[in-house]
């Protein structure tokens, strides 16, 4: 059996995505336009086929995965939305990304248009690696027709719902592991600031032991990362709506992590910042 999918982009979660169906046996397509030099670099490295435009990439694809920053989803869609229209044969166009499933709406009512068939998906966990997939989650009335994608290496979990629950299941996830992340640096750094944030650690370590070692170990990981969570913390206020005010605490853990990435991009750092403070707190 053959296969042919194309993935954009070239992150570390696209390119790990990429090389796992590469290393499967499927053929691997991307686009290199206006992506870095690691991108492309990634990119070779997994196996991916850069090509040469839209069509090109899109022309003979089963499938069509979009795995980006939450910010350039609705883009790509536009940007392939002339590609896809042109094609009598079309990918299945599989939006990945930690958006909305408000966002995820919009991005169907792009691709519809073009006659494509559009499936909502979710990432939860890491880039593939040895032994590990991420769980990726999917749904919209077009589900069943990506349930082969199981068979390519990738732990593919499609579920009953409409385009928006695999958006929705990935909101409520991240805002509870990203949120407890982002609620235990923020305190941290108070505790650090008035001078109490040993008896914390103590406390903590004496009455929620489980707590403790989860930042101990999600807040360090966080730091690299911090930049690229801001867009899906916004998304995850988008997706509360009118609960205002959830939505208003996820639009301040986004703040929250817009500092945190300000911080970690400026090491090597005076005393006073905010990654050096969490790991002295944290015992790093």
């Amino acid at each position: 059996m053959s296969i042919v999918i194309a993935v954009v982009a070239q992150g570390m979660m696209g390119s790990g995505v990429g090389r796992r169906f590469h290393e499967r046996g499927a053929t691997v397509r991307t686009l290199l336009s206006g992506r870095s030099a690691k991108s492309a670099e990634r990119a070779k490295a997994a196996g991916m086929q850069a090509m040469a435009d839209e069509h090109a990439l899109l022309d003979g694809a089963d499938f069509f995965l979009s795995i980006l920053p939450p910010g350039e989803a609705e883009t790509i869609a536009r940007q392939l939305a002339p590609a896809l229209t042109a094609l009598k044969t079309k990918p299945v166009y599989v939006d990945c990304n930690a958006v909305s499933p408000q966002t995820a709406q919009r991005i169907a009512e792009i691709v519809a248009p073009t006659g494509a068939e559009f499936v909502d998906g979710g990432i939860i966990g890491g880039p593939p690696r040895d032994g590990y997939s991420p769980r990726i989650y999917a749904a919209g009335p077009a589900v069943a027709k990506t349930a082969v994608l199981r068979d390519w290496g990738i732990d593919w979990r499609p579920i009953d719902g409409p385009i928006g629950a695999a958006s929705g299941l990935k909101m409520s996830y991240a805002g509870i592991t990203k949120g407890i992340t982002a609620l235990g640096s923020a305190m941290m750094l108070g505790a650090a600031r008035f001078g109490c944030a040993e008896a914390l650690v103590a406390e903590l370590s004496s009455s929620q032991k489980e707590i403790l070692g989860y930042l101990s170990n999600s807040i360090p990981r966080m730091y690299d990362k911090a930049y690229r969570w801001v867009a899906e913390m916004e998304e995850i206020s988008d997706f509360h709506g009118s609960a205002k005010p959830a939505a208003d605490i996820y639009a301040a853990i986004a703040r929250h992590y817009e500092f945190l990435a300000a911080a970690e991009a400026e090491k090597p750092s005076g005393p006073d910042n905010a990654v050096k403070t969490l790991d002295k707190v944290l015992g790093r």
